[in-house]
């Protein structure tokens, strides 16, 4: 459960810090009353597509059975895979923009008394960040895990994001939003790894790749993924201490691929 708590910790902040942009921009605004209850229907109105694709998920689970059930676990953790790397070269392009961007958007149409579309952006904004939580903790495994245990992970989740908003907005010199990102964004791309090598490895149990040499090395006898801190580290990086040759091919060619993305000119 450490990599969803992860999650729901960083989407929560993130989807914080956009509510705060915004509601900080409000209270300077003649109309500030009127904005705010826009500006939290439209929360409530992202939350509210989130749950809705979760129904829809979880609708779909009961309808599936054997190889589609397992193919359909398969799509998510692949679109989950894609949604994290997307989300954080997302980041990386347009972080230093986002507070400029969505501050301009509320002033046109606050500007055209346009409520019902400043409620929209924020919607679209929230529900991204929800969407994209309820896509990557199925990729984590959703359903194996109990409804206690997961309301608990919410909980907990969004306590620390916020918390993590909150000594964020304080301006810390130890803890700012730059440290933030940078680190939250190299976990996110090794959880994106681990759901890479998981897929490949689902891959080859539905017979569709070969698993090439079963056993590249043996790692074991340093750090066994069975155990409590090995299982961890598996969860969260894709270690194995007895890989095979296919899903290390994947693994690094999905390192390979966000590197020299990486070294492209801004």
């Amino acid at each position: 459960m450490g990599n969803a708590l992860f999650i729901i910790w960083r989407e929560s902040a993130e989807a914080m810090l956009v509510i705060g942009i915004l509601y900080a921009w409000l209270k300077h605004q003649p109309d500030r009353a009127a904005g705010m209850r826009y500006l939290w229907g439209g929360v409530a109105a992202g939350v509210g597509l989130a749950l809705a694709l979760a129904l829809i998920m979880l609708g779909v689970i009961k309808t599936l059975s054997g190889d589609g059930l397992e193919r359909f676990q398969l799509a998510m953790m692949l679109i989950a895979a894609s949604l994290i790397t997307q989300m954080v070269f997302w980041m990386r392009k347009h972080g230093r923009t986002l507070k400029r961007d969505l501050e301009a958007g509320m002033a046109l149409n606050a500007e055209r008394a346009n409520w019902w579309g400043m409620l929209t952006v924020v919607a679209l904004a929230v529900g991204r960040e929800s969407s994209e939580t309820v896509v990557f903790l199925y990729g984590f495994g959703f359903e194996s895990h109990s409804a206690s245990e997961w309301l608990l992970t919410v909980a907990l989740g969004v306590g620390l994001a916020f918390a993590t908003f909150w000594a964020l907005q304080r301006g810390s010199q130890i803890v700012s939003w730059r440290r933030f990102f940078q680190l939250s964004e190299a976990l996110l791309l090794l959880l994106a790894s681990a759901l890479v090598i998981a897929a490949v490895e689902k891959m080859i149990m539905l017979g569709w790749l070969p698993t090439g040499i079963d056993e590249v090395w043996d790692s074991s006898h340093l750090l066994d993924d069975g155990s409590t801190l090995g299982n961890l580290l598996a969860s969260f990086t894709g270690y194995r201490a007895h890989p095979a040759l296919t899903p290390l091919l994947a693994y690094l060619t999905y390192w390979t691929a966000v590197l020299l993305y990486r070294r492209r000119p801004a």
